[in-house]
């Protein structure tokens, strides 16, 4: 049996034994709170040797003399600097280079100068649309393929006969007919780039802002031709110039100017092209639809009612129709109206047959629908003109 005495010593050994380990424990907490703050020292000093640290200007080379020397452009103007030593030879004109800040030497180059970064501003892409799903507007889509299509896939017809097809088409009309969707087909068609834009995003907030996007863009078409440059609500950058002293109406028409520059800058048989959409011509300067430019001018207007039975069709190509719908019936209802509106007319009927947890549309949910949508376009048409 286990002595007393023996069992006094056994219980003082194991209260030193967990007196260690706490001690041991306490210094390897010690150690990596220590670890840490080490770390995070090291991170502060990093972070205070980079507030001293002189920023870089940045500039474009206008020209480059003697190897060593170069033209400079800055906001405040051009400057005559030096090259540094690792970077003689290696700089050339439209570079963007970084230069310091005291004595404006040239110390790095970031690459090839950009204009202005349109791609955040513009959509590029290559459409999906064929002309198919695009109802009625047969003469439209004629006109279309010759002024556009033809020149871009066979421009050797044009060489042969000697005529300069036009540089591009004014789409008129009201909206919802389908101007973008016209444009997009011909592009999907010609298996060209499309760059959409709307004319109030070529007026920028800067002075020669505007101008230094519309060169952008233009040179970037340029570059990825073949390519069709849509730009949707040309009026709010093409209406007719009147005598205003405002800055911003100048710098309106400093752009619309350049728009026209560049446009005029184009070869007759080049391999971009340009699409202009309005719904107002009547406020249009006569500048941009004169001979040369946007020459060719092509009304989009409502859809008849063998265009909307097509349009319908379109439409209701994926839905499921109850035997009661008779589209040549609606069609005939729907005078008056434009593709988007007989879109419309179908989603809200799928909406009706939704709330009654349907999968199928009936005569019931296309006539409610079609009161509901000539409902809001009179509201539309009174707000307009009121």
């Amino acid at each position: 049996m286990e002595t007393e005495t023996e069992h006094i010593e056994y219980s003082g050994q194991e209260s030193i034994n967990q007196e260690q380990l706490a001690e041991e424990y306490k210094i390897k907490i010690l150690a990596e709170e220590n670890r840490l703050l080490k770390r995070n020292l090291f991170e502060a000093q990093n972070e205070i040797e980079k507030y001293k640290i002189m920023p870089h200007l940045i500039a474009k080379v206008v020209d480059v003399i003697d190897h060593d020397k170069a033209i400079i452009m800055l906001n405040t103007g051009k400057f005559f600097v030096n090259i540094s030593d690792e970077m003689t030879g290696k700089i050339k004109r439209d570079d963007e280079v970084f230069i310091e800040q005291k004595s404006l030497t040239v110390i790095g180059k970031r690459g090839k100068a950009k204009h202005f970064d349109v791609e955040r501003f513009i959509i590029f892409e290559k459409p999906n649309v064929s002309w198919d799903q695009i109802g009625g507007l047969e003469e439209e889509k004629r006109e279309l393929k010759e002024v556009i299509e033809l020149p871009l896939l066979k421009p050797e017809l044009f060489r042969k006969i000697g005529i300069t097809p036009p540089k591009g088409v004014l789409l008129y009309g009201p909206p919802g007919c389908g101007k973008t969707l016209l444009a997009k087909a011909v592009a999907s068609e010609t298996n060209a780039n499309f760059v959409e834009i709307v004319g109030s995003e070529l007026v920028q907030k800067y002075i020669g802002e505007g101008t230094k996007f519309v060169k952008s863009i233009f040179q970037m078409a340029r570059d990825k031709s073949p390519c069709i440059i849509f730009i949707d609500e040309i009026d709010s950058i093409a209406s007719k110039r009147i005598e205003l002293g405002t800055s911003g109406e100048r710098e309106v028409q400093r752009t619309f100017m350049q728009m026209l520059a560049e446009i005029d800058g184009f070869k007759p048989l080049g391999d971009v092209k340009i699409i202009g959409a309005t719904n107002r011509i009547d406020i249009l300067d006569k500048a941009v639809i004169r001979p040369g430019r946007l020459d060719r001018l092509i009304k989009i207007n409502p859809p008849n009612k063998k265009e909307r039975l097509h349009v319908l069709k379109i439409h209701t190509k994926k839905t499921k129709l109850h035997s009661n719908v008779s589209l040549d019936d609606l069609a005939a209802k729907t005078k008056h109206l434009s593709g988007a509106e007989l879109n419309s007319i179908v989603i809200e009927a799928g909406y009706s047959a939704i709330r009654d947890d349907r999968f199928e549309l009936n005569k019931s949910d296309m006539d409610s629908a079609v009161i509901k949508v000539k409902k809001q376009d009179n509201k539309k048409q009174l707000n307009y003109y009121a």
